[in-house]
């Protein structure tokens, strides 16, 4: 047999997903497991954007619908993120895929050439470094530390921008810290992408989950040589409780979003017609449902924090937006937890689901080693109960 593809061979299982499975699989096998790994709102899609669904299927709307997605859509998303963000798109600037990782993955399939450099901020979310691998790009890193707020600078990206590089992917608010870029911030880094004729990929698909009165700035109203060298990446998932829907849009210019719309008529053609259908009514109907779990996920996010920095042997920094918090374990690599020597947070992930049974999501994935992330996308019981077993856990620590 000849050998499979390099460039596939060097992609990377995600790791929240494999996490997910496995803690899965132990709830399955009757074991008490508390999961906080998975990446998705613990709510229920709201009932009208259901009946939407069901009343496409009804109307027999189960045909394929143009590839890059139906003009309702396209509109929809035009009028929600000028209402929403301030940003001005065309439909004919939209193109909706299957989900927002299908988005990101077409937009680099659209931008980048097989030795291409793109600028990847660390911490960042585990799928952009392999996306960025499987389209024969390099990912260049640049780390953000916890003293910095988990943010880079303009100086940072400046000075990683070479000849080669062709873009730069931002997530705001960010998986996995959970902060938020102000507008300053993302004028600086936006300036040094115009500067140097670099695409900026903004991932904004927690735009609708800040705290704190905290505000949001959409990279694209910056100015229209900003806006012009962006593609914007969103959907319906977070917002709207609708992760399994797989609906994600991209909008960019249309030199952009034809050559995305091209590749998708050759790879998956359309999205599902039906979820197109419920993510017409998710962006049209009512958005009261969108801030009654924002606040649910304020509350969640305050006692978490709090509660996780008064035990010993562990820190977070407060996110400001999404829902994840990265917990700081340095102080506890090369000590010993129930018989388990903790040498990096995959040694302390997998002690704490043996011993603890709790799912967590260790760093080392996201470009962050000394770090675990919990996802607080689930019921405050569960946030009480699965801190009451880091501190049972964390109680066993031998130096």
């Amino acid at each position: 047999m000849k050998e499979l593809s390099q460039l596939a061979g060097q992609v990377q299982a995600s790791t929240t997903m494999a996490i997910d499975a496995l803690a899965k699989q132990m709830k399955a096998d009757g074991v008490d497991v508390i999961g906080f790994g998975a990446g998705e709102p613990d709510f229920n899609t709201p009932d009208h954007i259901k009946a939407a669904a069901a009343q496409a299927i009804a109307d027999n709307l189960t045909r394929y619908t143009p590839a890059s997605g139906t003009p309702a859509l396209k509109q929809a998303v035009c009028d929600r993120m000028r209402a929403d963000c301030g940003v001005e798109y065309q439909p004919s600037q939209v193109v909706v895929t299957s989900g927002a990782k299908h988005c990101v993955y077409i937009a680099l399939r659209a931008l980048v050439n097989p030795g291409d450099e793109v600028i990847l901020p660390a911490p960042y979310w585990v799928s952009y470094l392999e996306l960025i691998k499987m389209v024969g790009g390099v990912p260049v890193i640049v780390t953000a530390e916890e003293s910095d707020g988990f943010k880079v600078t303009a100086g940072q990206i400046r000075q990683a921008i070479t000849p080669r590089t062709k873009a730069l992917i931002l997530n705001n608010p960010s998986n996995p810290t959970g902060m938020v870029y102000g507008r300053e911030e993302l004028q600086g880094i936006a300036q040094a992408c115009v500067d140097q004729e670099v695409y900026l990929i903004s991932d904004e698909i927690y735009y609708s989950l800040l705290y704190d009165g905290v505000g949001f700035t959409s990279v694209a109203t910056l100015g229209e040589q900003v806006k012009r060298h962006t593609i914007l990446i969103n959907g319906v998932s977070k917002a709207y409780a609708m992760t399994g829907w797989r609906i994600g849009y991209a909008l960019a210019e249309e030199g952009v979003t034809k050559v995305m719309a091209n590749y998708l008529s050759h790879s998956t053609g359309s999205p599902c017609s039906i979820s197109q259908a419920a993510a017409v009514a998710a962006l049209n109907g009512p958005q009261d449902g969108v801030e009654e779990m924002r606040r649910a996920f304020e509350q969640r996010r305050d006692y978490l924090v709090e509660r996780m920095n008064r035990i010993e042997g562990v820190s977070c920094l407060k996110p400001e937006g999404a829902f994840y918090a990265m917990m700081n374990v340095e102080r506890l690599l090369g000590s010993t937890i129930c018989g388990e020597r903790i040498q990096t947070s995959d040694d302390f992930c997998a002690a704490f689901l043996k011993h603890g049974l709790v799912a967590t999501v260790p760093c080392s994935g996201f470009g962050a080693a000394s770090f675990v992330r919990w996802s607080y996308a689930t019921s405050m019981e569960n946030i009480q109960k699965g801190l009451d077993r880091l501190e049972q856990f964390l109680a066993k620590t031998e130096k």
